[in-house]
């Protein structure tokens, strides 16, 4: 199953919150809450607010467990930017582009990870040695 949240309008360029996803996605929904609080910048505090969010959807409305979600994805897209206008020289002006960004997070159940079967050293012993390849005829001259 499935849970998302989003934050709409963030006054952040997506880019700057992109650096922040990259480093949570696939991770375990705690730990990222976690990593989260430990970068120092705007773009963690708003991921750290939607991710908490998320967790607390998975919680309340689908009755999940905090400690079985994986972020399956964290995106960042653009939102649209709003154009200001910065005075300059002999009555001119130049344009300040202050972008947003659209932040979302889906997280999903952890699948039980699939122990593989150990070998034991007898096991590993016991295998059909390789067939040696045909050895190359030599041309007379």
């Amino acid at each position: 199953m499935e849970v998302k949240a989003e934050t709409k309008y963030a006054r952040i360029s997506a880019f700057k919150v992109r650096e922040v996803t990259r480093e949570i996605q696939g991770l375990p929904a705690e730990q990222a809450l976690e990593l989260v609080r430990l970068i120092p910048k705007k773009a963690a505090r708003l991921i750290g607010k939607t991710l908490a969010s998320a967790i607390a959807n998975a919680e309340n409305n689908n009755n999940l467990r905090a400690a079985s979600l994986v972020v399956k994805h964290a995106i960042a897209g653009e939102g649209p930017t709003l154009k200001r206008m910065h005075t300059r020289a002999r009555g001119g002006g130049a344009r300040i582009n202050k972008r947003t960004a659209h932040i979302r997070i889906t997280l999903s159940e952890a699948e039980p990870a699939v122990e593989k079967p150990v070998k034991t050293k007898s096991e590993k012993k016991t295998r059909a040695p390789k067939k040696a390849a045909p050895a190359a005829e030599e041309t007379k001259n």
